[in-house]
């Protein structure tokens, strides 16, 4: 199987279903920087030396997939039945991980800079890229001639904050303290 289609040699590219768009459309530009956060949580993973989180890192980027497959497939096309959508499930299983997460650190007194070890440098940059996914779904969602699933701007935001904790529980099994922003 040849890796280069050519297709998008003209500056477009196909969803899944076999519509058209321009490789600038705002869906493409969504999923596109789902999959550059996918790549931030594989290079967050190579430094991680923790198990359990470095399994959990994984599974995150499973659910990416099913992210980006979701916003490849417009509602109402032919293939929507092979997609799984993001739904509510999968916005509760993101809170309980939050909740998890938590309970293992003391609470957050006062804002922290990005940082500390370098698993959770990599995990902030990465919290930071799904900010701008979720950016980049808000304008998506402003398209109403192509609508996404109501739970995928839930799920993004809450994806996020699960990257902020996980980068602190980073810190802390590593022994690393996290930087407190100082107010000047």
């Amino acid at each position: 199987m040849k890796i280069y289609t050519m297709q998008g040699d003209q500056g477009m590219s196909s969803l899944f279903g076999g519509t058209k768009v321009a490789k600038d459309h705002p869906r493409l530009i969504a999923y596109g920087t789902v999959d550059e956060l996918n790549s931030c949580l594989g290079l967050a993973m190579v430094t991680c030396q923790h198990g359990a989180l470095k399994v959990q890192l994984e599974s995150l980027q499973h659910e990416l997939f099913q992210l980006g497959a979701d916003l490849a497939t417009p509602l109402g096309s032919s293939l929507e039945s092979r997609v799984h959508r993001i739904g509510q499930p999968e916005v509760t299983a993101l809170e309980k991980q939050i909740d998890a997460a938590t309970e293992q650190l003391a609470p957050l007194k006062q804002f922290i800079l990005p940082g500390g070890g370098e698993t959770a440098a990599r995990l902030h940059v990465a919290r930071s890229v799904c900010r701008r996914a979720e950016r980049d779904v808000v304008t998506l969602m402003k398209m109403p001639s192509d609508p996404i699933g109501p739970h995928i701007l839930i799920f993004m935001n809450r994806f996020s904050d699960l990257l902020f904790v996980l980068a602190r529980l980073a810190n802390k099994l590593d022994g690393t303290v996290d930087v407190a922003w100082t107010k000047k």
